[in-house]
């Protein structure tokens, strides 16, 4: 199931680099373990050795998500403990937040060409955890009132019992209009770790309050960026049902991100106040992964520093 082989480099990058975000080999090998071990599988013989070699992967995977949580720490303490104002605080994260307002996203709504953004939605697509099977994880052993929401926000993402609806078969379909094929290989590290950190937020018991903060807040400052994004698609001539993914996170999630606030962070933080330090931290690694992204796609399309969009 895991590959035990694990990059020397991949190894070093967890445990010595100062920006593992960026680190590609240790991105790739993580990306490539959590496909492998999220599949369907069926028994094997050798079940022993794969145990030995996911717990190598599993210790690669803590010190990222440590040293990740470690930069957004200080911050996460300063979260209110009282239910009402640990909702406003985590609100006021759509403006202050990092990588808010980046102008990578009016940019790519006024002026990228085709090619740029099939190279973003190839970007993101590669980096897509599955929100669906993200809230799956999130919602076992959730106190009821929580759960409750987590069952509501998973069945929307399922398109409630409608395959049509769907919102994963959503991004492929725009995947295969803009006929771009998504691979570890040529996906840039900050993307890859984004999905790493949701997969091992969502699979490591331990960060159970962080996922949901991470999950969080997606809804709270997803829609202005797909709203962007379905701009730019619809003045590139790509049809409605290939932009149709980014056209309904546009709306949609702002009804999911007040649910949110409401069911499930006010709820948690009113019965377990010091939950609040740890949703925090989920939100803000999440957010800082996209951060990264989003300077990293900067520097892509607009050369040097990525401080300045070309004349």
């Amino acid at each position: 199931m895991a590959d035990g082989n694990i990059p020397a480099t991949a190894r070093q990058a967890a445990r010595s680099s100062a920006d593992p975000i960026h680190d590609h080999a240790l991105q790739a090998t993580l990306a490539r373990w959590n496909r492998a071990r999220l599949a369907i599988q069926t028994p094997s013989g050798d079940w022993r050795a794969d145990l030995d070699a996911e717990r190598e992967m599993r210790v690669l995977e803590g010190e990222f998500l440590e040293a990740t949580r470690l930069v957004q720490s200080e911050r996460a303490q300063s979260a209110p403990r009282e239910p009402q104002a640990f909702v406003a605080w985590f609100d006021a994260l759509k403006e202050d937040g990092p990588g808010q307002g980046d102008p990578l996203f009016p940019w790519l709504a006024e002026r990228a060409t085709l090619d740029q953004m099939k190279w973003f939605v190839e970007q993101e697509a590669a980096g897509e955890a599955g929100f669906d099977d993200l809230v799956a994880f999130a919602q076992m052993k959730a106190p009821t009132q929580a759960k409750l929401e987590l069952a509501r926000n998973y069945w929307d993402e399922m398109g409630r019992g409608n395959a049509k609806g769907m919102h994963g078969p959503m991004l492929e379909a725009l995947v295969h209009a803009l006929k771009v094929t998504p691979t570890i290989e040529a996906t840039v590290a900050p993307s890859l770790a984004l999905g790493n950190t949701m997969a091992g937020l969502a699979t490591n018991r331990r960060y159970a309050y962080h996922i949901m903060g991470a999950l969080g807040v997606i809804e709270l400052t997803a829609p202005g960026r797909a709203a962007r994004v379905s701009q730019a698609l619809r003045r590139l001539k790509v049809s409605a049902k290939a932009r149709h993914y980014f056209d309904l996170h546009a709306v949609l999630d702002v009804k999911h991100s007040e649910a949110w606030n409401r069911e499930v962070f006010h709820s948690i933080v009113a019965a377990t106040p010091n939950a609040a330090r740890w949703i925090a931290e989920g939100a803000l690694m999440r957010l800082q992964c996209g951060a990264a992204c989003f300077d990293l796609y900067r520097r892509h399309f607009w050369g040097d520093d990525g401080a300045k969009a070309p004349a």
